[in-house]
Protein backbone atom coordinates (compact mmCIF):
# COMPACT_ATOMS: atom_id res chain seq x y z
CA UNK A 1 0.00 0.00 0.00
CA UNK A 2 1.31 3.49 -0.69
CA UNK A 3 0.27 6.32 1.46
CA UNK A 4 -0.09 9.75 -0.87
CA UNK A 5 0.42 13.20 0.82
CA UNK A 6 -1.08 15.77 -1.04
CA UNK A 7 -3.52 18.89 -1.62
CA UNK A 8 -5.27 19.89 -4.55
CA UNK A 9 -2.52 21.63 -6.36
CA UNK A 10 -0.84 21.05 -10.18
CA UNK A 11 2.27 19.27 -8.41
CA UNK A 12 -0.65 17.13 -6.14
CA UNK A 13 -2.34 16.16 -8.74
CA UNK A 14 0.61 14.84 -10.94
CA UNK A 15 1.06 12.38 -8.08
CA UNK A 16 -2.52 11.30 -8.12
CA UNK A 17 -3.42 11.21 -11.52
CA UNK A 18 -0.21 8.77 -11.86
CA UNK A 19 -1.51 6.47 -9.50
CA UNK A 20 -5.01 6.35 -10.84
CA UNK A 21 -3.47 5.33 -14.36
CA UNK A 22 -1.63 2.72 -12.72
CA UNK A 23 -4.40 1.25 -10.71
CA UNK A 24 -2.04 1.05 -8.02
CA UNK A 25 -3.85 0.93 -4.30
CA UNK A 26 -3.18 3.81 -2.12
CA UNK A 27 -4.42 5.43 1.03
CA UNK A 28 -4.92 9.18 1.15
CA UNK A 29 -3.82 11.83 3.82
CA UNK A 30 -5.20 15.49 2.52
CA UNK A 31 -2.54 18.00 4.01
CA UNK A 32 -4.04 20.95 5.02
CA UNK A 33 -1.80 23.99 3.80
CA UNK A 34 -3.84 26.73 5.09
CA UNK A 35 -2.32 25.49 8.82
CA UNK A 36 0.86 24.66 7.81
CA UNK A 37 0.69 21.24 8.05
CA UNK A 38 3.30 20.19 5.65
CA UNK A 39 5.70 22.35 8.04
CA UNK A 40 5.00 19.53 11.20
CA UNK A 41 7.57 17.89 12.22
CA UNK A 42 5.91 14.52 11.14
CA UNK A 43 5.94 15.50 7.91
CA UNK A 44 9.52 16.78 7.17
CA UNK A 45 10.64 13.75 8.29
CA UNK A 46 8.66 12.10 5.07
CA UNK A 47 9.54 15.21 2.82
CA UNK A 48 12.00 17.59 4.07
CA UNK A 49 11.38 20.32 1.98
CA UNK A 50 7.84 20.71 3.38
CA UNK A 51 5.85 20.69 0.67
CA UNK A 52 3.51 18.46 -1.35
CA UNK A 53 3.23 15.95 -2.63
CA UNK A 54 5.04 12.99 -1.01
CA UNK A 55 4.39 9.67 -0.30
CA UNK A 56 5.43 6.45 1.76
CA UNK A 57 5.79 3.34 -0.20
CA UNK A 58 5.25 0.04 1.91
CA UNK A 59 6.69 -2.35 0.01
CA UNK A 60 8.99 -0.50 -2.42
CA UNK A 61 10.42 -1.44 -5.70
CA UNK A 62 13.47 -3.96 -4.73
CA UNK A 63 11.96 -4.63 -1.15
CA UNK A 64 12.98 -3.61 2.92
CA UNK A 65 11.48 -0.98 4.75
CA UNK A 66 8.82 1.50 3.69
CA UNK A 67 10.38 3.94 1.38
CA UNK A 68 9.42 7.86 1.90
CA UNK A 69 9.65 9.69 -1.60
CA UNK A 70 9.34 13.28 -1.83
CA UNK A 71 9.39 15.62 -5.37
CA UNK A 72 6.86 14.92 -7.95
CA UNK A 73 8.99 14.31 -10.77
CA UNK A 74 11.17 12.06 -8.88
CA UNK A 75 7.85 10.34 -7.43
CA UNK A 76 6.44 9.67 -11.08
CA UNK A 77 10.00 7.71 -12.40
CA UNK A 78 9.73 5.73 -8.87
CA UNK A 79 6.45 5.01 -9.94
CA UNK A 80 7.05 4.39 -13.31
CA UNK A 81 10.12 2.25 -12.59
CA UNK A 82 7.89 0.04 -9.66
CA UNK A 83 5.42 -0.80 -12.38
CA UNK A 84 7.07 -1.19 -15.53
CA UNK A 85 4.56 1.04 -17.35
CA UNK A 86 3.97 5.07 -18.47
CA UNK A 87 7.54 5.24 -19.26
CA UNK A 88 9.35 3.72 -21.86
CA UNK A 89 11.79 0.81 -21.22
CA UNK A 90 14.53 1.35 -24.16
CA UNK A 91 17.11 3.65 -23.28
CA UNK A 92 16.64 6.11 -26.10
CA UNK A 93 12.54 6.42 -25.12
CA UNK A 94 13.39 6.61 -21.56
CA UNK A 95 15.97 9.65 -22.26
CA UNK A 96 13.10 11.32 -24.42
CA UNK A 97 10.57 10.82 -21.59
CA UNK A 98 12.87 11.76 -18.99
CA UNK A 99 14.04 15.04 -20.67
CA UNK A 100 9.85 16.32 -21.08
CA UNK A 101 9.26 15.38 -17.33
CA UNK A 102 12.30 17.71 -16.37
CA UNK A 103 10.91 20.09 -18.53
CA UNK A 104 8.27 20.45 -16.68
CA UNK A 105 9.36 20.06 -13.19
CA UNK A 106 12.49 22.68 -14.61
CA UNK A 107 10.41 25.06 -16.39
CA UNK A 108 6.73 25.14 -16.85
CA UNK A 109 6.32 24.40 -13.06
CA UNK A 110 8.50 26.83 -11.56
CA UNK A 111 7.51 29.74 -14.54
CA UNK A 112 3.52 29.65 -13.91
CA UNK A 113 4.14 29.07 -10.15
CA UNK A 114 5.77 32.62 -10.24
CA UNK A 115 2.83 34.04 -12.46
CA UNK A 116 0.02 32.78 -10.19
CA UNK A 117 1.91 34.91 -7.54
CA UNK A 118 2.58 37.86 -9.28
CA UNK A 119 -0.63 37.58 -11.37
CA UNK A 120 -3.04 36.11 -8.59
CA UNK A 121 -1.32 36.23 -4.90
CA UNK A 122 0.99 39.01 -4.60
CA UNK A 123 -1.07 42.04 -2.54
CA UNK A 124 1.41 44.40 -4.38
CA UNK A 125 1.28 44.22 -8.19
CA UNK A 126 4.75 44.17 -9.88
CA UNK A 127 3.78 44.55 -13.46
CA UNK A 128 7.82 44.24 -14.53
CA UNK A 129 7.16 40.28 -12.07
CA UNK A 130 3.79 40.01 -13.87
CA UNK A 131 5.23 40.28 -17.51
CA UNK A 132 8.46 38.36 -17.10
CA UNK A 133 6.63 35.83 -15.97
CA UNK A 134 3.55 35.31 -17.92
CA UNK A 135 6.33 35.71 -21.25
CA UNK A 136 7.84 32.80 -20.15
CA UNK A 137 5.35 30.79 -19.35
CA UNK A 138 3.94 31.92 -22.46
CA UNK A 139 6.90 30.82 -24.53
CA UNK A 140 6.94 27.71 -23.01
CA UNK A 141 3.51 26.84 -24.46
CA UNK A 142 4.88 27.21 -27.51
CA UNK A 143 7.70 24.91 -27.18
CA UNK A 144 5.18 22.43 -26.39
CA UNK A 145 3.13 23.41 -29.04
CA UNK A 146 5.85 22.57 -31.43
CA UNK A 147 6.27 19.41 -29.94
CA UNK A 148 3.19 18.49 -30.11
CA UNK A 149 3.14 19.66 -33.77
CA UNK A 150 4.94 16.32 -34.32
CA UNK A 151 4.06 13.76 -31.78
CA UNK A 152 0.99 12.63 -30.23
CA UNK A 153 2.22 13.19 -26.67
CA UNK A 154 5.59 15.01 -25.49
CA UNK A 155 7.88 11.57 -25.07
CA UNK A 156 6.32 9.98 -28.66
CA UNK A 157 3.35 8.36 -29.79
CA UNK A 158 2.26 6.89 -26.42
CA UNK A 159 1.09 8.77 -23.16
CA UNK A 160 2.83 8.63 -20.09
CA UNK A 161 4.45 10.60 -16.95
CA UNK A 162 5.83 13.35 -19.19
CA UNK A 163 2.01 13.83 -20.13
CA UNK A 164 0.70 13.70 -16.73
CA UNK A 165 2.98 15.85 -15.02
CA UNK A 166 2.95 18.74 -17.81
CA UNK A 167 -0.83 18.90 -18.20
CA UNK A 168 -1.06 19.02 -14.57
CA UNK A 169 -0.36 22.39 -14.60
CA UNK A 170 -1.07 23.56 -18.32
CA UNK A 171 -4.43 22.99 -18.04
CA UNK A 172 -4.61 25.87 -15.43
CA UNK A 173 -2.77 28.71 -17.70
CA UNK A 174 -5.84 31.08 -17.79
CA UNK A 175 -5.49 31.51 -13.82
CA UNK A 176 -1.81 32.28 -14.71
CA UNK A 177 -2.90 34.72 -17.06
CA UNK A 178 -0.89 33.00 -20.20
CA UNK A 179 -3.20 32.94 -23.21
CA UNK A 180 -2.95 29.50 -25.30
CA UNK A 181 -4.36 31.34 -27.90
CA UNK A 182 -3.37 30.30 -31.20
CA UNK A 183 -1.81 26.85 -29.70
CA UNK A 184 -3.63 24.02 -31.66
CA UNK A 185 -1.74 21.27 -31.13
CA UNK A 186 -1.59 22.26 -27.35
CA UNK A 187 -4.86 22.05 -27.40
CA UNK A 188 -5.68 18.69 -29.07
CA UNK A 189 -3.39 17.22 -26.65
CA UNK A 190 -5.09 19.06 -23.61
CA UNK A 191 -8.47 17.45 -24.96
CA UNK A 192 -7.46 14.46 -25.53
CA UNK A 193 -6.21 14.14 -21.94
CA UNK A 194 -8.64 15.88 -20.06
CA UNK A 195 -11.50 13.30 -20.10
CA UNK A 196 -9.40 10.10 -19.38
CA UNK A 197 -11.20 8.46 -16.71
CA UNK A 198 -8.10 8.48 -14.73
CA UNK A 199 -7.13 12.26 -14.92
CA UNK A 200 -10.94 12.74 -13.64
CA UNK A 201 -10.37 10.91 -10.78
CA UNK A 202 -6.98 11.68 -10.25
CA UNK A 203 -8.12 15.52 -10.09
CA UNK A 204 -10.51 15.39 -7.33
CA UNK A 205 -7.88 13.66 -5.22
CA UNK A 206 -7.93 14.52 -2.34
CA UNK A 207 -11.18 16.24 -3.24
CA UNK A 208 -12.63 18.08 -5.87
CA UNK A 209 -12.08 22.20 -6.48
CA UNK A 210 -12.62 24.40 -9.21
CA UNK A 211 -10.53 27.53 -9.46
CA UNK A 212 -12.93 30.40 -9.18
CA UNK A 213 -14.34 32.82 -11.72
CA UNK A 214 -12.90 36.25 -12.14
CA UNK A 215 -15.13 37.69 -10.05
CA UNK A 216 -14.41 35.45 -7.05
CA UNK A 217 -10.85 35.05 -7.30
CA UNK A 218 -9.34 38.11 -5.12
CA UNK A 219 -11.43 36.13 -2.50
CA UNK A 220 -9.59 33.10 -3.59
CA UNK A 221 -6.09 34.91 -3.59
CA UNK A 222 -6.38 36.25 -0.37
CA UNK A 223 -6.83 32.70 1.43
CA UNK A 224 -4.18 31.80 -1.35
CA UNK A 225 -1.92 34.25 0.39
CA UNK A 226 -2.02 32.39 3.64
CA UNK A 227 -0.16 29.42 2.24
CA UNK A 228 2.45 31.43 0.74
CA UNK A 229 5.42 30.55 2.95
Amino acid sequence: MITLYTSPTPNGWKASIALEELGLPYRVHAINLSTQEQKEPWYLAINPNGRIPAMVDDEPLGGGEPLAVFESGAMLVYLAEKTGRLMPLDPVGRSRALQWLFFQVGGIGPMMGQANVFYRYAPEKIPFAIERYQKEGRRLLEVLDNRLAESAFLAGPDYGMADIATWSWTHTAGWSGISVEGLENLRRWHESIKDRPAVRRGKEIPYPVELPTEKAAEDFAKEARKMLV
